[in-house]
């Protein structure tokens, strides 16, 4: 039998990759050290501050086993591999493996074609991008074709020369026809150089050379020549306006940007190539939120990178990775040149980055909605009912929160979920009366005694009205004390409704709910933490924007207000002038008087009003 414990003292102090196992002896997590002895026996202290989704794995470990390495480096490059093979569940997985397209140029024939491909080689050709989808590179081959005549067939030159006619495209002018001999290595040699000019993003060279041999050409009178470029000039126009330059320094670059909230997370990735926007793509991350930022970012670069066909020399990165400079040597060892991962915190990189961040966003929220979808909440809803053992799926649930600043505006939300989704019509705010110190047990009792006695005086005038429906479960924002506290006057005003508390963990990430008896940790049922942090949330935004409310409405009275003769326009003037009330105060009357609207006696009267107030 695996003894954990006595396996631990056995660890080597080097580098390495280790792999936890569970019951059945499946790999449920990978991952480097750089010292193995220290790095695998933090997950099994006890003191250790782990996140709720490691706390889950480390209790499902019963084994682990170990691969030494010479090097970090070396421990780095097998865990890409083993998380690539072995696809273990609390590793961050990317779904979407897919080989996206390029743009191919075969340098390496004497009269090179130009085609999409999926799969780049080390055969010598030129290849450019990744694009996003294959639509758009095909678009941008046609019109490179209609702007610059290359050839497209698969006829093996110079062997071929000669041995058919020039096909359809050359006669209308899409190609020069190196099959039929028509044109010689060298002036086919200089049309695939400006495409690739083109490509690398130098479009304005070669549009301003166009430019002037048109203009040449013009006063020449060989105006079909001229007009030939000027066609040649609007289709290469028409391709620079459908990319959008992101950089100036003309480099080729991949920008990735994160958003996440309290489970998900988007990782959004702009190709930039020669200063270019080429392609995006976006990754979302399920059941890695905030919290785990910087570990996604990390997993991330390792995955996406590990099968990237194309490394580029720079990558903008929104999130500071504690492993950079080893990843930045990995990716250089792949790329064969050096490679630089930059976090910006200034300039335009960074503009760049929170851009693409706000896409990442956008994507997010898009994935939220389509994941809070009527199908999802009520899947979610019924997973509910049976983890609190309710006997149907709860139509209608109320939810709690406190909000306060320590002894003022005390106050509660409740806020109503019908059928999984927000009825804000139902909702209802409570200033607290019982309690002038802070007291969540007090004021949540007070609140629902409350929502109770006005619910049972409806009823005996056999009224509807704000209080009249009864919810088929109350959901608290707290733990056991609350869920404990509620439960006592439940008991006293004979309410039998089913209860629990949405509990956080020491990110206020929501984690779990909570019953008399048990807590049901919720950090591996995706549809029942998203269901219920959208509750957790709304409860404390409603409870929060009400506090808001009532500490600003305090605030925006000025002792002004009790000063004779002042009355909305002279406060106004006087703040005008002085820019404070501590000023006005300091003020002597000559300064007071030279205020528009106020009056010596007025002057006199306000100084002796702040003397007496001292």
């Amino acid at each position: 039998m695996f003894d954990i414990q006595e396996e631990l003292k056995k660890l080597p102090d080097k580098p390495g990759v280790y792999l936890m196992k569970d019951e059945t002896g499946s790999v449920i997590y990978v991952g480097k050290a750089r010292v193995l002895k220290n790095r695998v026996r933090q997950y099994f202290q006890a003191s250790a501050a782990h996140t709720p989704k490691v706390t889950a794995m480390v209790a499902k470990i019963k084994e682990f086993e170990y691969i030494v390495t010479d090097t970090e480096l070396e421990a780095l490059i097998l865990e890409c591999n083993l998380i690539k093979d072995k696809k273990p569940r609390y590793n961050i997985l990317l779904k979407d493996d897919k080989s996206y397209p390029y743009i191919k140029i075969t340098m390496n024939e004497e009269y090179p074609r130009i085609f999409m491909t999926r799969r780049v080689e080390r055969d010598g050709a030129r290849y450019f991008g990744p694009y996003s989808n294959v639509i758009s590179v095909r678009e941008t081959i046609n019109l490179i074709k209609k702007v610059f005549p290359i050839r497209t067939c698969k006829r093996v030159l110079p062997r071929d020369i000669g041995k058919s006619r020039p096909c359809l495209n050359y006669h209308i002018g899409q190609c020069l026809g190196p099959c039929a001999g028509k044109v010689g290595v060298e002036e086919y040699g200089a049309v695939v150089r400006d495409i690739c000019s083109f490509l690398d993003g130098k479009q304005d060279v070669i549009i301003a050379r166009i430019e002037k041999q048109m203009q040449e050409a013009a006063d020449k009178l060989e105006f079909e020549r001229a007009a030939a470029l000027r066609n040649k000039l609007t289709g290469l126009r028409h391709i620079t306006q459908e990319q959008k330059v992101l950089s100036v320094a003309g480099m080729d670059q991949d920008i990735i940007g994160f958003s996440a909230n309290s489970t998900d997370t988007c990782v959004q990735i702009f190709f930039i190539r020669g200063g270019k926007l080429l392609g995006r793509e976006f990754y979302i991350i399920e059941g890695n939120g905030e919290a785990e930022l910087q570990e996604t970012a990390s997993s991330f670069l390792k995955q996406f990178y590990g099968t990237a066909k194309i490394i580029p020399s720079e990558i903008i990165i929104a999130i500071d990775i504690e492993d950079k400079e080893l990843v930045e040597d990995w990716l250089s060892s792949r790329r064969g040149t050096r490679v630089y991962v930059r976090v910006p915190r200034r300039g335009e990189k960074l503009h760049m980055v929170e851009m693409v961040a706000e896409n990442a966003r956008i994507e997010l929220k898009r994935f939220s909605e389509k994941a809070s979808h009527q199908d999802g909440v009520q899947e979610g809803l019924g997973e509910m009912a049976g983890l609190l053992g309710l006997g149907e799926i709860p139509c209608r649930i109320e939810a709690y929160d406190i909000s306060n600043t320590g002894s003022s505006e005390i106050v509660a939300s409740m806020v109503v979920f019908e059928d999984g989704k927000p009825a804000k019509k139902e909702y209802r705010r409570f200033r607290v009366r019982s309690t002038e110190t802070q007291n969540d047990y007090a004021s949540m009792q007070e609140v629902l005694y409350r929502r109770f006695r006005h619910a049972e005086a409806e009823r005996q005038k056999e009224s509807e009205s704000r209080f009249s429906k009864l919810p088929d479960l109350i959901m608290l924002d707290g733990g056991l004390g609350h869920v404990n506290a509620v439960s006592q006057v439940f008991r006293e005003i004979g309410v039998t409704i089913p209860l629990c508390g949405m509990v956080k963990d020491d990110r206020h990430r929501t984690r779990g709910l909570v019953l008399p008896e048990r807590e049901i940790d919720l950090t591996s049922n995706l549809k029942v933490l998203r269901l219920v942090t959208s509750i957790q949330d709304e409860a404390h935004r409603f409870a929060l924007d009400y506090n808001r409310k009532l500490r600003a409405k305090r605030y925006s009275r000025s002792i002004l207000d009790e000063a004779e003769g002042i009355g909305p326009k002279r406060k106004k003037a006087l703040l005008k002038h002085f820019g404070s009330v501590s000023r006005i105060k300091q003020a002597g009357v000559d300064d007071l008087e030279a205020v528009e609207g106020i009056s010596r006696s007025l002057a006199e009267s306000l100084y002796e009003f702040f003397r007496s107030i001292r």
